[in-house]
């Protein structure tokens, strides 16, 4: 049942069809979480007694971090599906979700930049956790590169689901660098043995922010979904027009030879 339920949704047609029903509420949806997560950000939670007002930007920092590494999760599973099954939605997921996991990495990187000036003294150190952050990226940039340099569809989906594998190393580096190697970011202190040790005060915000950003997230990634079918869609609608052109020009090539060839010993 779960299967058929799952190809079912699966199929493009019909993901084009409750997806256009469901982005509406989830724009409206995030963008509500969004405004809230930022008035709690800069008008409710009160400020750190070391960092003072600078902690506010840990409440877009933490999330783009998580959702760089989560899209990145996501498109390893989509590069399973397409190494496996060939799904043809497993594709285009991964192409739709590249541009906005490396977009939330940047946000992760320049917002951590800002951050870590007034806590370390300077915008740029080379942190493990730091370091591996920026690999992510550039893998995102060279995945986004990859999609555009190969034009048949399958076979750049093929080759980036080989790269996007090889790069999914990279993820945990990221979240136990800081277990691994003496750094200066300090360990995990929301999802912890023992529970959260950050205050409730600052948490809940937090976790309210992580989900706004989430959920703006998904909506973005079901748009750019829609996007890249329709594109797929036309570039099928061209080759085939293009196909149809060529076959009615050699077609018609021979009849004009035809007609122009006089009869043997006709007067010109």
């Amino acid at each position: 049942m779960w299967t058929a339920l799952w190809n079912r949704l699966a199929h493009p047609g019909q993901f084009l069809r409750w997806s256009g029903a469901a982005l509406p509420w989830l724009a409206a949806a995030s963008a509500l979480l969004v405004a809230a997560g930022l008035y709690l950000t800069f008008f409710v939670v009160p400020p750190d007694y070391q960092q003072g007002d600078t902690v506010r930007i840990m409440y877009v920092h933490v999330p783009a971090a998580i959702l760089g590494m989560g899209f990145y999760g996501a498109m390893t599973l989509s590069a399973i599906g397409t190494m496996v099954w060939r799904h043809p939605l497993a594709d285009v997921s991964q192409r739709a979700a590249a541009p906005i996991g490396a977009a939330f990495t940047l946000i992760c990187l320049v917002t951590g930049s800002l951050w870590g000036k007034p806590m370390w003294g300077t915008y740029w150190v080379w942190d493990a956790r730091l370091t591996s952050m920026l690999v992510l990226f550039l893998i995102y940039c060279g995945i986004i590169a990859l999609w555009r340099t190969i034009e048949d569809p399958s076979r750049a989906a093929r080759a980036v689901s080989i790269l996007t594998l090889v790069g999914a190393v990279n993820l945990p580096i990221i979240k136990f660098s800081v277990n691994w190697w003496s750094t200066l970011h300090q360990p995990a202190s929301i999802l912890r043995m023992g529970g959260s040790s950050i205050d409730s005060s600052m948490l809940y915000p937090l976790l309210e922010m992580v989900l706004a950003m989430t959920l703006l997230g998904v909506t973005l990634h079901l748009q750019a979904m829609r996007t890249e079918i329709y594109r797929r869609r036309v570039r099928t609608l061209l080759i085939r027009q293009a196909e149809r052109l060529d076959a009615g020009v050699q077609e018609a090539a021979p009849m004009t030879r035809a007609t122009t060839t006089l009869p043997v010993g006709q007067a010109i």
